[in-house]
Formats: C-alpha cells, structure tokens, sequence
C-alpha cells in the first residue's frame, strides 16, 4: 500500500484503502491536478436501496466509471448530533468527467446521518462534496452562516470530515472534507481510472 496515501488520508477515503485496495485497480496516467478546484462541488452523492441496480444504472446508462466499492467503512470518532456513532454502510465511487459520484447504501438501521435524510424523502440524492486547505475555517464560515456540523468524524490515519445542516435551505446536506496531498492523490487516481476507461471491468471491488 502507498504509505503515503495511508499516512494522512481523509476519512471518506480511508475505507477504500483499509480494504487494501492496490494501485493495479487504477489504470493509465494520474494527473498532477484534479479537474475540480478548491472549494467547488467535486462530489454527488446519492442514497441508494438496491447498489448492484443503481451501479447498473450508472456504469450502463450514464457511462459513469469504473466504480469502486467499499463493503464497509469504520469512522472513528464519529459524532451524530453529539453521540457517538458508525454507520455500517457501503460506498461506491466513480468518476464522471471530473465529478465524483458516490452511491451509498446503509446496512443498519441505527440513527445516521444517512438515516436522517431518508426519514425525509426516501432515498436519492444525499448530499454534495467539497474539499478545503482551510478546513478549520471553512467549518467557522458555514458555522457563521448557520449551517453547524451534523456529522463529524476523523481517521487514525487522518483527516476529518464534517457533514454541515444546509438540508433546510438546499434540500441536501453539504459535506467539507479536510483536503490533504494524500487524499488529492486518490482522488486523482480514481479520476484517471475514469479518463481511460473503455467500459471493461465497471465495478471493482475493494
């Protein structure tokens, strides 16, 4: 494994990689720069009952992918609305253009983040992503405009991430990831597996 992906990689990445994901998985040249920019939306992502349809639907229809799919994360120090909490959720994520997509699907029926927003509406679109140097400030900022953390979490191999209250006035939740060289480098690996993808192979797992 990189030892430099897995020393300070953000936690939304963090499973994908504890599931010892090789760098074989990822195929042509990996950029130096992620087509997105600092602070602009660089993920969508999507609640989903039936994964192995919505991957169907995506890779088949859209021509999204490869998608690569994390059975099951762990968040340490996770908090929701102030308690402790984990999630068991599995992740599926592939690049279209320059978007991330994120297909999300809950194995529990615990109190989540997750849970919360399909309480609402169902499933569908979750939330949107984006990645900041700033992270502490960035957190002050929504904070300021009154969009508080609802979800917040860190890895032990690092980096944090904070799931902001904007559901109220954007119809979904907006998630700051703590940008990190680690985790821009996964991304653009992920983002290069899309760029020379020939529509073999569309889900891997991880």
């Amino acid at each position: 494994m990189n030892t430099l992906i897995h020393r300070s990689l953000p936690l939304f990445f963090a499973a994908i990689l504890s599931a010892c994901a090789p760098t074989s998985l990822f195929s042509g040249k990996t950029d130096t720069k992620m087509s997105q920019p600092p602070g602009a939306i660089m993920t969508i992502a999507y609640l989903v009952d039936d994964l192995d349809a919505a991957l169907k639907y995506w890779t088949e229809d859209i021509h999204a992918g490869p998608f690569f799919v994390a059975e099951r994360f762990n968040i340490e120090n996770g908090l929701y609305r102030g308690q402790p909490n984990n999630p068991n959720i599995t992740v599926a994520l592939g690049y279209s253009g320059g978007l991330l997509i994120a297909l999300l699907q809950t194995k529990d029926e615990g109190p989540s983040i997750y849970q919360e927003l399909r309480a609402r509406r169902g499933s569908g679109f979750h939330h949107w992503a984006i990645m900041r140097e700033d992270y502490d400030e960035a957190l002050a900022e929504y904070a300021a405009k009154g969009y508080a953390p609802i979800f917040t979490g860190g890895a032990s191999v690092g980096g944090r991430f904070a799931y902001l209250d904007t559901a109220e006035k954007m119809d979904g939740i907006l998630e700051l990831i703590e940008a990190a060289p680690a985790a821009i480098e996964l991304f653009l690996r992920l983002e290069a597996a899309a760029k020379d993808w020939d529509g073999t192979d569309p889900i891997r797992k991880m």
